[in-house]
């Protein structure tokens, strides 16, 4: 079996300034918050020109999003390859957003930072990748709920990407709400998404 070759001089440094800008933003924003945080202090404390710091994110958001993408596009692909299609649905899908509670978590004031700064229109490369993977994880439930219809589990006449989006849209609001606490614990955070994901999976239809 061939060997990986070991990255060059010049990739070694480029992953070395990438790992020093990620430090010195996430020490700015935990010290001085992410709207008084300036991006010439970043610069400065990761040892590096302004003018490098944009070859890595294209504003302060975008550096923010820096923080999060590689992380979140690993949590989107572990879920979705190690959670199982099968038993309830609502065991299913609260088995896939476990570990983005647990990571939000460990670091709540950048979450709610995060999610904040992703509220309405998200420019720059690392922006676009966080929306990227954002839609992933849509699509993942989607194909789950079309799943989950094809194997008797669930039953709506809707399409499987409508009720995608509304199971995501659910997550994205109980999510924010968790955040709002001191210290966010993942697995009331968790409670509290299987009940909203319950009433959406059940529906609030008249009784017969």
């Amino acid at each position: 079996m061939a060997e990986t070759a070991a990255p060059g001089l010049r990739e070694r440094n480029k992953i070395d300034k990438l790992q020093r800008i990620r430090e010195a933003a996430r020490a700015a924003f935990e010290e001085k918050g992410f709207d008084d945080a300036t991006l010439r202090e970043i610069a400065r404390r990761a040892g590096v020109g302004l003018g490098t710091l944009f070859l890595y994110a294209s504003d302060k958001r975008d550096l923010l999003f820096l923080l999060y993408t590689d992380a979140l596009e690993a949590i989107t692909a572990r879920a979705f390859a190690d959670v199982a299609a099968e038993g309830a649905f609502l065991d299913e899908l609260a088995a896939i957003f476990d570990p983005y509670y647990r990571f939000f978590a460990e670091q709540p004031r950048l979450s709610r930072y995060l999610l904040r700064e992703l509220t309405f229109f998200v420019h720059g490369e690392q922006g676009q990748r966080f929306q990227r993977n954002r839609h992933r994880v849509i699509d993942g439930i989607a194909e789950r709920c079309a799943g989950a219809a094809r194997s008797g589990r669930i039953r709506s006449a809707e399409d499987a990407a409508v009720i995608g989006r509304v199971l995501f849209a659910v997550y994205q609001a109980e999510i924010r709400e968790w955040l709002l606490d001191d210290v966010p614990d993942p697995a009331a955070g968790l409670a509290a998404l299987r009940r909203s994901l319950r009433v959406a999976i059940d529906g609030i239809g008249p009784s017969a």
